[in-house]
Order: structure tokens, then sequence, then C-alpha cells
């Protein structure tokens, strides 16, 4: 197994232990310390991080394996690692938030189903590198998200449509809703800091730069200048107070840099100090003319809340009472139901492989026994049909895709009448090119529907 030491700048912070692979070995072994600079690799006697998952300007994220739960489940955990020549206040300043970001990770992780929990949070002092000298640690736990960020979907699927901006709008706004409710601003929303799951649900992720909404007078120097260049208003630039609006804005950027496949610095005009973005994407004038709200310079020109973004979005329908055909009674429009999440590349090609060789090894089978071609075409379509719907609904996926194959196969090998008088070497050679014209055709449908979407 392969251990990461978390001391920052480590000249080779990979660490290789063959004894750690077995499970029972893992959970038992003693303290393991880092070959290289001699820093304790299992954090508190129970996380093992496995990799560097990031790393910015206050600190880093590493996958990590707790082996005090039963089936050692995987987690993220963060280490405060500030870096650069920063003064004694910032570097203050930086620690306060990180204490704060566990905090407000207790406080809320627990209470939404779209913030990660907090596992723990703890220090550790160690023998720094210099002689006689000490060095303390700050680490937070919390759950991991396995997916990927709004940032690696652009990278691999490429723009995201109305649709799918839509969708982010309608389960991003209620993240948000819930903690500026609490006082709460994020102050740093951007696409790698919102996850999908692979269930489909949208993460709020990275309370790094989070800050309390304070009561102060407005202008009192409350930023403490952490934020994403490009994402951020100008409030939160000059270190002013900072206001639900100024996620709001973050979040608009965030939208744009997805709707149209560009950063952020090259659709904003700073001659003009416009935003020039419409020109490059075709949305309804509704969801452009909320975006450019959201986008607004002054942060009390702005949608004040999440709430507002969304009753904009799907604007109370009136309808007239039965009892009271005088008075119209609002009533807002349901929340849309939820999308199926995106499939990423490789999952359309490998669920096309497995839809291919599963579909030739079906045809082979049911050939052999029915001895009809039609009758052979009509079942092999209605099952393939079933696969694929339940592809589609996710209840097949990753394992399935390969278990299932080999079990079907291994049936064929083991009961010889179903092969038809086919050769083991000739059904392995069928199902692969069955498998290979199915990702063909998946692969040419895919191109022409993103150049179909392009030109319209």
């Amino acid at each position: 197994m392969e251990v990461y030491c978390t001391r920052p700048h480590c000249q080779r912070p990979k660490n290789q232990f063959t004894d750690l692979d077995d499970n029972q070995t893992l959970k038992t072994v003693q303290q393991k310390y880092c070959t290289s600079c001699g820093m304790p690799l299992i954090l508190r006697d129970r996380y093992l991080p496995i990799k560097l998952l990031g790393q910015g300007g206050f600190g880093a994220a590493f996958l990590a394996i707790d082996r005090d739960t039963p089936k050692m489940r995987q987690c993220v955990v963060k280490q405060f690692q500030p870096s650069g020549n920063l003064t004694e206040e910032v570097l203050e300043k930086a620690r306060i938030l990180f204490t704060q970001e566990a905090g407000i990770l207790e406080e809320i992780g627990n209470e939404h189903k779209q913030i990660p929990n907090l596992f723990a949070f703890f220090t550790i002092t160690f023998s720094s590198l210099q002689p006689g000298q000490e060095d303390q640690f700050f680490y937070l736990v919390q759950e991991y998200i396995d997916g990927q960020t709004l940032e690696e979907e652009l990278e691999t699927e490429g723009k995201f449509s109305e649709i799918g901006i839509t969708q982010i709008l309608t389960e991003i706004l209620p993240v948000l809703q819930f903690i500026h409710d609490k006082g709460i601003i994020h102050r740093d929303i951007k696409p790698s800091n919102i996850m999908r799951h692979r269930d489909g649900r949208l993460f709020l992720l990275d309370f790094g730069a989070v800050k309390q909404v304070t009561n102060v007078p407005s202008g009192c120097n409350i930023s403490t200048g952490i934020y994403s260049l490009g994402f951020a208003p100008l409030e939160q630039m000059k270190g002013n107070q900072v206001f639900p609006s100024t996620d709001l804005y973050a979040l608009a950027v965030t939208l744009l840099t997805l709707l149209t496949g560009e950063e952020a610095s090259k659709l904003f005009d700073s001659f003009t100090n416009e935003w020039k973005w419409r020109t490059k994407t075709t949305i309804n004038d509704r969801l452009a003319n909320i975006l450019d709200k959201m986008l607004l310079p002054a942060a009390s020109e702005r949608f004040q809340s999440g709430t507002e973004v969304l009753e904009a979005l799907f604007p109370p329908v009136p309808i007239v009472s039965p009892t009271a055909p005088q008075q119209p009674i609002p009533q807002l429009i349901p929340q849309p139901i939820l999308l199926q999440p995106a499939f990423t590349t490789w999952e359309l090609l490998a669920g096309a492989a497995f839809s291919g060789f599963e579909g030739a090894l079906i045809a082979i089978a049911l050939f052999s026994l029915v001895k009809n071609p039609i009758i052979t075409l009509a079942i092999s379509v209605v099952i393939l049909t079933g696969l694929i719907f339940a592809q589609t609904k996710r209840w097949l996926e990753k394992n399935d895709l390969l278990i299932i194959p080999t079990i079907s196969f291994a049936i064929i090998f083991f009961m010889p009448f179903l092969r038809g008088g086919i050769g083991i070497q000739q059904i392995v050679i069928l199902g692969f090119v069955s498998a290979l014209i199915a990702i063909s055709i998946t692969t040419l449908f895919r191109l022409i529907y993103k150049l179909i979407s392009s030109i319209l």
C-alpha cells in the first residue's frame, strides 16, 4: 500500500508498505513513519492518507482510509498548510479560518445532505526538520464524495446545456439559502467546489474561505482576502463586507464558464466593466436575464437570496379559486424533478461495449434454443432494451458491466448445447466484434449530437 506523507515540502512523500496490503495488518499495525522526513503517517492512529487530491495556498487535501471503521471507509483529510512568505497577521487569520471551517462543517454538514459531513478535527505536534524546533499541524477529516467536480465534468464532457445549468441552479440555490439562513457566506463558489456524486446529487465543497456575516458598518475590512480571482465580486476583492449576493455572483460566473467553456477572465471586459457572454452561447432570455442580474456590480442590485433567484426562474402562477373567482391564489410551480446524472464518455463507451458483447451472447444462446432467426431477433431486442434501460437508470453500472457478461459466457461455456455448434473462440470473437460495433455506433451518434448541439 502507498501511504502519503502530509508534511509540507517533503521531498519524497510517497511511501510503500507491502505489509499494509493485508487488511488485518492494516487494522492493527503500529505507527508508520515517512522514510524521507520521519513524519508520522497514520494520523491520530487511524487515518492513512493514500493520495494527494489537491493543494492550494492555505491547505492540502488527501484521500485517506479510516482504519477504525468496519469497512475502512474512504474519507478526505484536509491539512492547514500555508505557503509563501505570509505575515503573522495573515497567517493567524488563515488559522482562524481553518478552525472556523471545522466548526461550520460540524454545524451544517450533518444537517444538509449536499454538504460533506465532518468526522474529526485535531492537531498534531511533531519534531520540525529544523533541529530543536517543533511544528504544529492542523487537520480536519470529512466525508469523501465519490464523483466529479463540475470543472472536471466540463473538461471531459464539454460545454453545459441550458437544461444542465437550470439543474445546477435548482440544486445548489437551496444549499446556498440554507447556509445563508445560518449567517454563513461560502465566499469561494466555483466549478471545482461543486461536486457531482455518482448518484447525481450535487455537493457544495470547500468551506475553507467561509466567513460569518456580522452586523458591522459596510466599508469595514472584514474580508480575509481569500477568494478565487475572476469569481469574486468587487466588494469581496476590496476586502469589504460580503453578502449572500456575493455567493450568487460567484455562482453566476461559475455557470457562465460552464455554458461557454471559457475562463471567467475571457468573459469579463475590464474596459467597460461588463460581462460579455451572450454571444458565446444560446439560452432563453429569462435565464440569461437572471444570470445578468446575479452579476450586477452593486451587491444591493443583485438578487438578495437563493429563494429570489428560484422564484424568478420558476415564477408564481396565479390560479382562480372556485370559491372566490375574483381572488387569484398565487401558487408556485413545483420544483422540477431532478434529471438523471450525466454519463461520462467512458461510462457511455463501457455501456456500449457491454450491450454489444452481451447482445451477441444472448443471440447465440437464443438461436441455439429456438432455431428461428426472427424469434431470436425479437427476444434479443427486448432483452437488450431492458439492459440499456437499466443502465440509463444506473441500476446496472461499474462491476455489473463485467459480472453479467462473465456469467453469461460461463453459462455458454459449460453448456455446449447453447453454442449452436459454434466454437468458444468464435463466440469470443463475435462478442468482441459486436462490442466494437456498438462502441463505434455510440461514438458516431455522440459526435452527431454534439455537432447539432453546437450548430443550434
